[in-house]
């Protein structure tokens, strides 16, 4: 197996990208005049920069450090491509629910609840959400702190510092409306270099049959060795995450007509399923060449450091592309989720625009701040990726879907189902997973069933509307 070195010229790379994100979002910055630009983008995107922030923010570190490039590592290429499985649960469900969505009118999730449970509901979906958004943006940081790692030495721990102030700095400059046209951007990136660098890295691997003959056979089966519910705990998480996900609802809602949100849609699934196997790939191929000489979460940079320098820094950028786009949409949802959900409800209820776009721009380095401290307490990405997702997913979206789809659906029904996917999720994390279950497969179906079982208990007996 081979050490991996570094490869300081890669850095370029990364640097000239960086350096295009932050005077787009120092052109976009000028634009922002009121609270609604900053949170929704003048709800003004068009349907090429729509796919692209949709795909970005679907698409980051969780996949390139955590997802399918750790799950390629662990379990062989089958696993890390089968990561594209949730997008094709998730992408068609926006397709069909994207008008409900916009008619809501709001600006979070915490929002939708509050409108159908009432304020008890609103106030713990709003924690959970915020602290579940916030562990989402602590492993962007680790994933760039990975890239700087490969091109400088720096030790990981040392670039995750820098690589946090980068997201916090790019975030506050624009709000959606710079994070959206960057997204858009990075994911047009990443897409081509991954098309176009994966013949480079499957050279540099010794084709195919050398870099499957390098590793278990275990790994190139379908299932990796792993058994079916353990298969199922890997992708569960990442639905139920992006059914509730914060994020997307105010991506829908910012589009300019409800064509273009409905027609995104189809354009995120597609660009979305042209990256993962790539990544995958890559991925795999990482491990083939390094072996146990390198981190999980480092298999799919690691190819950057042999392929040919401009393939290698086409590469990194792309990986920088999702990392970073990510964590800044993260972080602008988490900001607006304070101003909304904490500051206009509980502080200041009739607040001006300037207040609350104010109140927004300084709430996003603070949360800034809390995602990196969240981070000391994982080991992995891929541990935190997972928490992070069934906090969320296990909590939120039952509520949420419940509030949009289902009418008959009750005050109580919609807190005792998200106050049992919160603990659910918690006790199943402090026990160690028995079993080797994923939370999400205790958690999730738990919430579920409450919120149905409560409501038809607690339906009124003369009446076909919530309570």
């Amino acid at each position: 197996m081979r050490q991996i070195t570094t490869k300081p010229e890669l850095l370029y790379y990364v640097i000239t990208y960086f350096a295009i994100m932050i005077l787009v979002g120092a052109y976009f910055s000028k634009k922002i005049k009121s609270s609604d630009d900053y949170a929704l983008a003048g709800r003004s995107l068009g349907p090429i920069v729509l796919m692209g922030t949709l795909m970005a923010t679907s698409v980051g570190s969780g996949t390139v450090t955590g997802g399918g490039n750790s799950l390629a590592y662990n379990y062989g290429y089958w696993a890390g491509v089968m990561w594209i499985v949730p997008y094709l649960v998730v992408c068609p469900t926006y397709y069909f629910i994207y008008k409900i969505i916009r008619k809501t009118g709001c600006y979070t999730v915490p929002q939708i609840l509050g409108n159908t449970y009432g304020h008890e509901t609103k106030l713990l979906g709003s924690i959970i959400n915020l602290i579940g958004l916030a562990g989402i943006i602590s492993y962007q940081y680790r994933g760039l702190g990975f890239v700087l790692n490969i091109t400088t030495g720096i030790p990981v721990e040392t670039a995750t510092i820098v690589s946090a102030a980068v997201v916090i700095v790019i975030s506050i400059f624009g709000g959606l409306f710079s994070v959206a046209y960057t997204d858009a951007l990075g994911a047009f990136i990443i897409v081509f270099c991954c098309l176009i660098g994966l013949p480079f890295v499957i050279e540099a691997g010794g084709g195919w049959e050398k870099i499957t003959a390098a590793v278990d056979p275990v790994k190139l089966t379908f299932t990796g060795g792993r058994q079916w519910f353990t298969i199922i705990g890997g992708y569960l998480p990442l639905i139920i995450l992006l059914l509730g996900d914060q994020n997307f609802y105010q991506r829908i809602s910012a589009a300019k007509s409800d064509s273009i949100a409905r027609n995104s849609t189809i354009g995120w699934a597609v660009l979305t399923n042209l990256a993962i196997p790539c990544v995958a790939i890559i991925a795999f191929t990482g491990l083939s060449m390094f072996g146990s000489n390198i981190q999980a979460g480092m298999a799919f940079m690691s190819m950057t450091t042999v392929v040919p320098t401009v393939i290698g820094g086409l590469l990194l950028a792309a990986a920088s592309a999702f990392i970073v786009t990510t964590g800044t949409s993260y972080l602008l949802s988490s900001a607006t989720s304070i101003t909304y959900d904490f500051y206009v409800t509980y502080i200041n209820k009739q607040p001006t625009d300037k207040q609350t776009l104010t109140v927004t721009r300084w709430a996003t380095p603070i949360i800034g701040v809390v995602a990196y401290v969240i981070l000391q307490f994982f080991p992995t990405i891929l541990a935190v990726q997972n928490w992070s997702y069934t906090m969320i997913g296990a909590s939120i979206t039952p509520v949420v879907l419940g509030a949009l789809l289902w009418k008959k659906v009750t005050r109580i029904a919609g807190f005792l189902s998200m106050f049992v996917g919160v603990s659910a999720t918690l006790i199943w994390e402090l026990l160690k997973l028995p079993g080797g279950v994923a939370s999400a497969l205790i958690a999730f179906p738990a919430a579920v069933i409450v919120l149905i079982a409560a409501t038809l208990v607690t339906q009124p007996r003369n009446s076909g509307v919530a309570d």
